[in-house]
Parts: structure tokens; sequence; C-alpha cells
């Protein structure tokens, strides 16, 4: 995919960069070329690739689901720079 001049100016301007006018056309050939190498993945046979989320195989630690009476409010609160009745006191951020 081949851009020009007048894209290159009508996405800089989308994206609020200013280009000064002698640097489109450069910076025209310049994406050209970043757009060629990506068209250029297109070609490469994924199929039998599965999708990962990450470049390193690792599992993830997991424990055991315990369901508990709780009974740690007084404890969690401590940690609060203010608290009133029992709950977070927090700043207004709506007004």
């Amino acid at each position: 995919m081949a851009l020009d001049a007048t894209t290159v100016r009508k996405v800089a301007k989308l994206a609020h960069i200013r280009v000064a006018e002698e640097r489109l056309a450069p910076l025209a050939g310049e994406l050209s070329a970043i757009l060629r190498w990506i068209e250029q993945l297109d070609e490469v046979d994924t199929e039998s690739v599965e999708p990962m989320t990450s470049a390193v195989a690792h599992g993830l630690p997991m424990r055991e689901d315990v369901v508990s009476e709780g009974g740690a409010a007084a404890a969690v609160l401590a940690n609060a720079p203010r608290t009133r009745g029992g709950f977070f006191v927090v700043p207004k951020v709506v007004e």
C-alpha cells in the first residue's frame, strides 16, 4: 500500500501532529515502506500456530478457593486514611 503526501497530511491532521510541508513526501515514503513490511506478514502461514498470550510458557498460580466468615473489616479499615461508620471515606470526584 503506497501512501501519498495528501494521505499523510490527512492522517497527521487527524492525529493532531504538525508536519512541515517539505516532510510530507519523505514521510509518505517511510510510512509506505512500513506498510509494505506489514503486508509481508500476511504472507506467513499461521494456520497451524496456536494463539498465545505470552512468549514464555508458564502456568498461573492457583490457590484453593476457601469460603470464610470474613471478620477482617477492622483490620482492613485500619489501613485507610479516613473512615466513617465502618466505611472508607474518599474524596468527592463528581460534582
